[in-house]
C-alpha cells in the first residue's frame, strides 16, 4: 500500500539531510565538517544539512575520530586550534568536555614577538587544503546519493585514501 510518511533514513525526493543554503542563492546543499591533525591529513568527517551551524557540528566531529588519542602528559594540555565561529558557550563546551584546551584565534589577529614579526602564524590553510583536496574528487564535489550515509562513507574513503597515498609516499621515500 502506498502513501504514508517517510521511513527512517528515507528522505523527500532529493535524500535526507540536504537543506536550502540560505547563502548560496537557496540551492540545495550539504556540509562537510573536517577534524584534522597538525599536518591537515584527516582524522574525522561529519556530514549535515547546510543551514546547520558549525558548534552543533564540533560535538560529532570530536567524537567521530577514528584514530585513538595518545594520552597527554599532566603538563602539557591536548590543544585543539578552533576557528572564531566556535568563540561560544556550546563550542567551548564541546571541547572541554572531550578535555582539549580550546585555542581560538580571533580573525586576522596573530601572536607576534616583542620586534611585531609573527611568532606564530595562523594554521587556517591545512584545513582548507584538505578541504580542496576532497574537492578533487568528483563525486564528493556535487552530491549524487540520495542517503547521507552513502554520501558520508564515500567522503571517508576519500580520507582514507589520502591516508594510504601518505603512507605509500612515506614508505617509498625510506
Amino acid at each position: 500500500m502506498a502513501g504514508g510518511r517517510y521511513g527512517y533514513e528515507q528522505g523527500a525526493f532529493l535524500g535526507d539531510q540536504i537543506c536550502l543554503n540560505s547563502t548560496d542563492r537557496a540551492k540545495n546543499g550539504v556540509k562537510r565538517s573536517l577534524l584534522v591533525e597538525r599536518d591537515g591529513w584527516p582524522l574525522a568527517v561529519v556530514v549535515a544539512a547546510a543551514n546547520i551551524h558549525d558548534t552543533k557540528l564540533l560535538e560529532a566531529a570530536i567524537e567521530a575520530i577514528v584514530v585513538q588519542r595518545p594520552a597527554a602528559a599532566a603538563d602539557s594540555p591536548q590543544n585543539l586550534c578552533l576557528d572564531k565561529v566556535y568563540d561560544n558557550p556550546a563550542g567551548l563546551e564541546a571541547a572541554t568536555s572531550h578535555d582539549y584546551t580550546a585555542r581560538i584565534r580571533r580573525i586576522g589577529e596573530e601572536k607576534s614577538d616583542a620586534q611585531g614579526h609573527k611568532k606564530y602564524p595562523a594554521r587556517r590553510w591545512v584545513v582548507e587544503r584538505t578541504v580542496a583536496w576532497l574537492r578533487k574528487c568528483r563525486a564528493i564535489l556535487v552530491r549524487h546519493e540520495k542517503k547521507a550515509s552513502n554520501y558520508l562513507n564515500l567522503v571517508k574513503l576519500a580520507c582514507a585514501l589520502f591516508w594510504y597515498r601518505r603512507f605509500w609516499r612515506l614508505s617509498v621515500l625510506r
